[in-house]
């Protein structure tokens, strides 16, 4: 990965943010660790007498090869949707303890990764374990529903009408790019694109990836709500079960068709924890909108801005990249377990 890394001494806007903050006595004399795992912020533990937590600011350019700037602004987007699932799941997110929106920078919970393993990391072990991806997609529904509730609804659509950071987020660096460069499906991402954007039905997280999320004990716990936007519930469905597909590719050669068999079990009780709680809106109509983006943002991380970091095989970038295409080519899909199904048998050929 090519891009600025990590500093060595945190920046001295979060030390002036942290002494501010009224948190702890000794803000100054803390050790900060920085902490790995994202393009699009500094994050770092902070230990002191008092306490230990996380302290988070947005990068104004992303990590990653490419030029990718975004609004440091997402900071108190993310802060904002943070409060809103802790009001509806208080176990599933870190609580937020300060927040300067001035500054970009705030300050939560430090949960202890010994009690929360990293998803991503159980996955790529091979670890699979439909019991978990049913309790995420329990969680993703669960809020999704809460936010569509009359008393929230009215809220939640002014607040996170954050059409320009998730457009440049998400529908740019992913859907976009991946159409100017993959110009034998370009119309078809353009179009998917145009739909994602217009859509307005229910808050999105818009970063519902394993690395995003831990698996705590009282249940996963979602972080990074940099992308939180109010509009196609859709995008965090397809968003999610894309990273499942991927993570077959991690499992050795001769072990792929077993690790996709799991992953498609995982899918599926993910599929039946999210789905048990969709009332706003058909649940046919949600799934046919998942069932399209799926493939589109399968070869967006091959294509796009932000290409998955451990598919770098040439030969398996061909294979993911002629697998999306025929699928985005296809007139009518095969839902979102289709997808799988296909990848299953293409990994098993």
């Amino acid at each position: 990965m090519n891009g600025p890394a990590t500093p060595a001494a945190p920046p001295a806007a979060m030390v002036d943010f942290l002494c501010r903050s009224g948190l702890t006595r000794d803000a100054r004399s803390a050790r900060w660790t920085p902490l790995t795992g994202g393009v699009s912020s500094d994050l770092w533990r902070v230990d002191t007498p008092d306490l230990t937590v996380c302290v988070k600011a947005a990068l104004p350019t992303l990590r990653v090869a490419g030029t990718w700037n975004a609004p440091v602004g997402r900071n108190a987007v993310e802060v904002a949707w943070l409060r809103f699932a802790a009001d509806h799941a208080p176990h599933a997110v870190p609580r937020v303890l300060a927040h300067d929106e001035g500054a970009g920078v705030f300050a939560m919970e430090f949960l202890d990764p010994a009690q929360h393993p990293v998803w991503k990391s159980e996955l790529m072990a091979g670890r699979v374990d439909p019991a978990s991806a049913r309790e995420v997609g329990d969680l993703v529904g669960r809020l999704a529903a809460a936010s569509t509730r009359a008393e929230a609804r009215g809220t939640l659509t002014s607040r996170f009408a954050t059409d320009d950071n998730f457009r440049r987020l998400r529908i740019d660096p992913y859907l976009l790019t991946t159409a100017r460069r993959r110009p034998e499906v370009g119309s078809r991402l353009t179009e998917l694109a145009e739909r994602t954007q217009a859509a307005r039905v229910a808050l999105v997280h818009g970063d519902v990836s394993p690395k995003n999320i831990l698996l705590g004990p009282h249940g996963p716990v979602l972080l990074d709500a940099e992308c939180a936007w109010w509009g196609d519930p859709a995008f965090d469905v397809a968003f999610c079960l894309n990273h499942l597909l991927l993570k077959a590719l991690t499992a050795p050669t001769d072990e792929r068709s077993a690790r996709a068999r799991r992953l498609s079990r995982a899918a599926e009780a993910w599929w039946s924890g999210y789905s048990d709680h969709i009332s706003w809106e058909s649940p046919a109509d949600l799934h046919a909108r998942a069932a399209t983006l799926l493939p589109a943002l399968l070869l967006a991380r091959i294509d796009g801005t932000s290409p998955v970091e451990y598919v770098t095989a040439e030969a398996d970038r061909a294979m993911v990249r002629a697998f999306a295409v025929e699928q985005l080519k296809a007139a009518d899909g095969p839902g979102l377990l289709g997808v799988f199904a296909d990848w299953e048998r293409m990994l098993s050929a």
